[in-house]
C-alpha cells in the first residue's frame, strides 16, 4: 500500500503537471487522480467528486492533496477535505514539488506532505546577472 495522490487545480494545470512529471520519471509511482475547478464549477459538486476520489485512492495510508493556488477554489475545497482522517493538503503546486513527491512513494502521508512542501520551496530560486 502507498499514499494516494489527488491534484485539485485550475484548468489544465493538474493534467499538465502530472503529465510532465510522469514523462520525466517514466511512470507515476503513486495512484493519482486529477480534479479540475473550472471557472463555472459548483464547489459542492467538486467536493462530492473529490470525496469519491479520496475513497478510491485511500488504501489505508491516506491521501495527499496538492493544489495550485492558496485561497482559491481548489485549495478551499482541499481544506474542507482535510477534516477527513488521513488527508493532508499542500498548496502552491509546482513541478519541483510534484517530482519530489513522486520520488518518495514509500513515505508515510505526513512525511510525503513534508517532502512536497520542501520540494516546492527548494524549487523556487531567483536568478539574475548579479549572482
Amino acid at each position: 500500500m502507498s499514499v494516494g495522490l489527488l491534484i485539485i487545480s485550475h484548468n489544465g494545470i493538474g493534467p499538465s503537471m502530472l503529465g510532465t512529471a510522469t514523462f520525466m520519471l517514466g511512470n507515476c509511482p503513486l495512484q493519482a487522480k486529477l480534479l479540475t475547478a473550472s471557472r463555472d464549477c459548483d464547489p459542492d459538486e467538486l467536493i462530492a467528486e473529490a470525496n469519491e476520489q479520496i475513497e478510491l485512492l485511500d488504501e489505508g495510508e491516506g491521501v495527499l492533496i496538492l493544489t495550485d493556488l492558496y485561497g482559491s477554489t481548489p485549495s478551499n475545497i482541499a481544506g474542507r477535505l482535510c477534516k477527513k482522517n488521513n488527508v493532508y493538503t499542500v498548496t502552491g503546486l509546482n513541478l519541483s514539488m510534484l517530482i519530489r513527491v513522486l520520488n518518495y512513494p514509500d513515505l508515510s502521508l505526513k512525511e510525503l506532505a513534508e517532502k512536497a512542501y520542501t520540494g516546492g520551496l527548494d524549487g523556487i530560486k531567483t536568478i539574475s546577472n548579479e549572482d
